[in-house]
C-alpha cells in the first residue's frame, strides 16, 4: 500500500516561529515553538507542522494518529476507486454460423475475464445476405449471454449498429 508523507510533530519541529491553528480550526496567532508545544500538551494533542514553506510556518494542534489513520483510509479508498475504473473491456467476435466448439472456447475465455472483473463486448458482423436476418445474430448473442449467466449480467441488450449487432456483459456483483 502507498505510504502517506510523515509530517514533523512536537519535538521534531525545528522552526522557532509558527502560525498556530487550534484543534477546532481557529487561528491562535504566531507563537514561538515552546508556547505552541505547551498549548498542545495542555490539550493532550500533538503539534503538527503542516506547512514549513510558508512565512511563518503553519502548525496545527491535532491528534496525529487519528490524522494519519484518516489519510490512510482516504488513500485506500482512492486506490480502490482507481482499480474499479481501470477495468478493461474484452471484445469477442462471434458469427451467425459459429460452430459449437468455437462457441464453447469463446464462452470459456469470456468467463475467465468476467471472473477477473472485466467487461465483455460481444458482437457479430453481418456479411452479404446475412443483413436480411439480424434476428439470427441477436439469438447467438443472447445464447452467449445465457451461457455466461452464472458469472455475468447483461449491461446492454443486443443492438444494431450498421452491419453489426453487439451487446455488453458485466460481471455479477
Amino acid at each position: 500500500m502507498a505510504k502517506i508523507e510523515e509530517l514533523p510533530i512536537n519535538e521534531q519541529i525545528k522552526i522557532n516561529e509558527l502560525m498556530v491553528i487550534g484543534p477546532n480550526g481557529e487561528k491562535l496567532g504566531i507563537k514561538n515553538l515552546d508556547d505552541a508545544l505547551t498549548i498542545a500538551s495542555f490539550a493532550a494533542l500533538d503539534l503538527v507542522l503542516v506547512s514549513a514553506n510558508s512565512k511563518p510556518a503553519v502548525a496545527k494542534i491535532m491528534d496525529y494518529n487519528k490524522y494519519r489513520y484518516e489519510k490512510q483510509k482516504k488513500l485506500k479508498e482512492a486506490l480502490k476507486k482507481q482499480r474499479e475504473t481501470n477495468k478493461e473491456v474484452k471484445i469477442y467476435r462471434l458469427s451467425v454460423t459459429i460452430d459449437v466448439a468455437d462457441f464453447e472456447t469463446r464462452r470459456r475465455n469470456a468467463e475467465n475475464y468476467l471472473k477477473k472483473g472485466h467487461k465483455i463486448k460481444a458482437y457479430i458482423r453481418f456479411k452479404g445476405r446475412q443483413m436480411a436476418y439480424p434476428e439470427l445474430g441477436e439469438k447467438v448473442l443472447l445464447r452467449f449471454a445465457e451461457a455466461l449467466s452464472e458469472v455475468s449480467e447483461i449491461e446492454s441488450k443486443p443492438q444494431m449498429d450498421g452491419r453489426q449487432v453487439y451487446m455488453m456483459l458485466a460481471p455479477k456483483k
